[in-house]
């Protein structure tokens, strides 16, 4: 079963089951050498996360989720062009993994783009449920955001954030 690390929008697990039902949980994990980035051009015109290279003091905190086959087929259609698997080694509790992860394709990253209020809550949600660090916690906090154009979209995910907040795991 492949394993994925999720850092972005898919860190909580009642967001990620949403597009990827039988996805497990395995354990918090962390990159190193990459750091997070909400530059990637979303579909929507909105700011999205990529794990971007960076120097060795840097590192991405993300989770680390068993996928199925038909989970790993819904998840490459929702991450669609704008992303490429690619794999890493995560750090856990249990050593170092092998897995993959969505990265941004170079011609997808736009570092002036600010990601719409409800997706880095999204993203902070699944920090906080995680127990990522406090700095890095903060860190997220503080990327600028936009509100999101489309009332339709941000009411349905503030309906999920509503959801994910109140979750304690699935």
């Amino acid at each position: 079963m492949p394993l994925y690390f999720a850092y972005g929008s898919n860190l909580h697990p009642r967001r990620l089951c949403a597009r990827a039902p039988e996805a497990t949980l395995i354990s918090a994990a962390t990159l190193p050498g990459f750091r997070l980035r909400f530059h990637k051009r979303g579909a929507d015109g909105s700011g999205k996360c990529d794990c971007a290279a960076a120097d060795g003091s840097y590192s991405v905190h993300g989770a680390l989720y068993e996928l199925t086959p038909a989970c790993l087929t819904r998840l490459d259609a929702v991450e669609g062009p704008g992303y490429h698997r690619h794999p890493v080694q995560v750090t856990t509790d249990f050593g170092v993994i092998e897995a993959f992860t969505y990265r941004a394709r170079p011609d997808w990253i736009a570092p002036a783009l600010r990601p719409f209020h409800w997706y880095r809550e999204l993203v902070l949600a699944g920090a906080r449920f995680l127990g990522f660090p406090e700095t890095y916690r903060r860190a997220i906090e503080a990327v600028p955001t936009r509100d999101d154009p489309d009332a339709e979209r941000a009411a349905q995910h503030a309906a999920l954030l509503e959801a994910v907040r109140g979750a304690r795991g699935r």
